[in-house]
C-alpha cells in the first residue's frame, strides 16, 4: 500500500504554510507548534485543560500564541491545518466539527517528517517498543551512527526535528499518533506484538486496533524494511509477507528462520542478506523472554543499517534498561524491590511475572481498561505468595485472584502498599510493582507511579 496520489499532493499543498492549529499543550502539541512556527506557518495552539508552565515558557519563548482552558472555535475552524495530539480522540466534537470544514487533521508524526531527510527506524507495539526503541538508538550510537531518539521517550518527534538535524531518528510510536499519518514512511518498521489495549479509544473493536497499529508499514515502498514477531499470534494471522512491498524480516523464539532473527541453541542468531550474527544469550544484559524478542529485534535495525557485528555483541551486552520496565531498585533483608511500573496492560505484566525466579509479592491495580486477568492465572498459582491491592478501585483484582492467592491486602497509596509489602516479604522474595492497569486514579502517570514506589522502597 504506497502513498496515494491525493496523501502525496496534499502534503506538498500543505508544505507550503498557512494557519497551522495545534490542538493540546503536552509534548507533542508544544513540540508540533515550535516545529511549525520555524517553518513559516503562522500558529496557534489550543488547550482545553491547563498547559504545563514548562510548555507556557516554551510557547512565550517561541513567540507562538495559544489559550488554555477552552477552546475559541470560531478561530480554530479557520485552520489550513490542523495536528493534533495524540489524547486526543478522533470523535471530540472539535475534531469532527474540522474535518466537517474540511480541515485536515493529522498527528504530530507525520507532521514532523515532512521536514527531516533523515533515516527513519519507527517502533510500535502493544509492549516492549520503548525497551526495543531505547536499545536500538544504543546499539545505533554506539556503532558510530548520529542517531537520535523521540516520539514517546523524551522529546516530540517535531521537537527533535526543530532543534537537531540527526541522520537517523529512532522513533517510539503509538497507534493514536498513527491514527493520524497520511505519508508518514518509515525506512525500517517494527511491530512487537499486538494485544488488547486502549479498547475504550476503538469502540472496543480488536480490528480497528490492529488496523491501526499496522498502518505503521502503509507507505513503505520496496526498498523499506518491516520486521515483527512471528510468535505473535495476531501478527502471524494478520501479516501476510508476500502481500506486503517492504522487505520482511521476522524474528522467532519458536522455529528457526531463511532469514530473520531466531534461536540456534543458547545462541540469538541473525541473517539478512548471506550475513549472520551469533550472540551467546548468556552475554544479553536484558533478561526474560521477552527480552530476547526485544534484542532480536534491535539487533536486526542494527544489521540493516550496517552496524558491525562485534559493536553490536558489545552494546547489548553493556545496556541499561528503561527507567519503570523490570528495573532492579534495591534488595533489602535479601528481598529484591522490582520497579514495572510501566506495565499498563495484562500483557506486561505476563511478561513481568514468566521472568520471576523466587516467590512474589505482587503490587498491582490502578485505572481497569476491561482488563481480562485469565491469562496470568498460571503465573499467579505458580509465582504469586501475596497480592497487595493498589487503586481506587480493587474489585476486579480481587474478584480474579481471590480463589488462587491466599493473602490479597487492599491499600490505597503507595507508601501503605509498600509497607505492607516490607512485612509479608521473607528472605529470597521479590516485592514486584507490575499493576496491569494505568495509573491515573492515584498517579499523574505511569512515571509518577513508579518513582513514588522508588522513593517509598528507599525509606523502609
Amino acid at each position: 500500500m504506497g502513498v496515494g496520489r491525493g496523501a502525496a499532493e496534499m502534503v506538498a499543498e500543505l508544505k507550503r504554510g498557512g494557519l497551522l492549529v495545534v490542538l493540546g499543550g503536552g509534548e507533542s502539541g508544544v513540540g508540533a507548534a515550535v516545529l511549525g512556527k520555524k517553518q513559516g506557518y503562522g500558529v496557534f495552539l489550543s488547550d482545553q485543560g491547563q498547559i504545563k508552565q514548562t510548555y507556557r515558557d516554551v510557547l512565550k519563548e517561541t513567540e507562538i500564541e495559544w489559550e488554555e482552558g477552552g477552546h475559541t472555535a470560531s478561530r480554530i475552524l479557520r485552520a489550513d491545518l490542523c495536528v493534533k495530539s495524540p489524547g486526543i480522540p478522533d470523535s471530540a466534537p472539535l475534531v469532527v466539527r474540522l474535518r466537517e470544514a474540511g480541515v485536515p487533521v493529522i498527528s504530530e508524526i507525520e507532521f514532523a517528517s515532512w521536514f527531516t531527510d533523515a533515516t527513519l527506524v519507527a517502533i510500535t507495539g502493544s509492549n516492549g517498543k520503548t525497551t526495543t526503541a531505547l536499545l536500538t538508538h544504543h546499539i545505533l550510537k554506539e556503532g558510530g551512527l548520529d542517531a537520535g531518539l523521540a516520539g514517546n521517550i523524551g522529546d516530540s518527534f517535531a521537537l527533535a526535528v526543530a532543534r537537531e538535524k540527526r541522520a537517523v531518528y529512532v522513533l517510539e510510536v503509538s497507534s493514536f499518533q498513527l491514527d493520524g499519518i497520511l505519508a508518514f514512511r518509515p525506512h525500517i518498521g517494527v511491530i512487537t506484538n499486538i494485544t488488547p489495549d486502549h479498547l475504550d479509544r476503538y469502540g472496543y473493536q480488536m480490528e480497528r486496533y490492529i488496523r491501526s497499529k499496522l498502518r505503521i508499514f502503509e507507505n513503505q515502498g520496496e526498498e523499506d524494511h518491516f520486521l515483527y514477531d512471528l510468535d505473535d499470534p495476531v501478527l502471524s494471522e494478520w501479516i501476510r509477507p508476500g502481500e506486503l512491498r517492504p522487505r520482511v524480516w521476522p524474528y522467532s523464539l519458536e522455529r528457526p528462520l531463511e532469514t530473520g532473527a531466531f534461536m540456534d541453541g543458547n545462541e540469538l542468531c541473525i541473517k539478512t542478506d548471506n550475513t549472520e550474527l551469533k550472540m551467546n544469550t548468556d552475554s544479553l544484559a536484558l533478561e526474560g523472554r521477552h527480552n530476547l524478542k526485544n534484542t532480536m529485534a534491535a539487533a536486526t535495525v542494527a544489521r540493516l543499517l550496517g552496524i558491525r557485528k562485534e559493536s553490536i555483541r558489545e552494546s547489548v551486552a553493556n545496556f541499561q534498561g528503561a527507567p519503570h520496565r523490570l528495573e532492579k531498585v534495591l534488595k533489602i533483608h535479601h528481598v529484591q524491590y522490582i520497579n514495572d511500573s510501566k506495565a499498563t496492560n495484562v500483557n506486561a505484566t505476563y511478561y513481568a511475572l514468566e521472568s520471576m525466579k523466587t516467590p512474589t509479592v505482587w503490587i498491582v491495580g490502578g485505572v481497569d481498561k476491561g482488563n481480562d486477568y485469565r491469562t496470568l492465572l498460571p503465573l499467579v498459582r505458580e509465582k504469586v505468595k501475596a497480592i497487595i491491592c493498589l487503586g481506587v478501585d480493587n474489585a476486579p483484582i480481587v474478584q480474579a485472584f481471590g480463589n488462587v492467592v491466599d493473602l490479597i491486602v487492599e491499600t490505597y497509596a503507595m507508601s501503605e502498599a509498600v509497607k505492607v509489602a516490607y512485612k509479608i516479604a521473607e528472605r529470597g522474595d521479590t516485592v514486584l510493582l507490575s499493576p496491569a492497569c494505568a495509573s491515573f486514579d492515584l498517579f499523574r502517570n505511569y512515571e509518577d507511579r513508579g518513582d513514588q514506589f522508588k522513593e517509598a522502597v528507599k525509606t523502609l
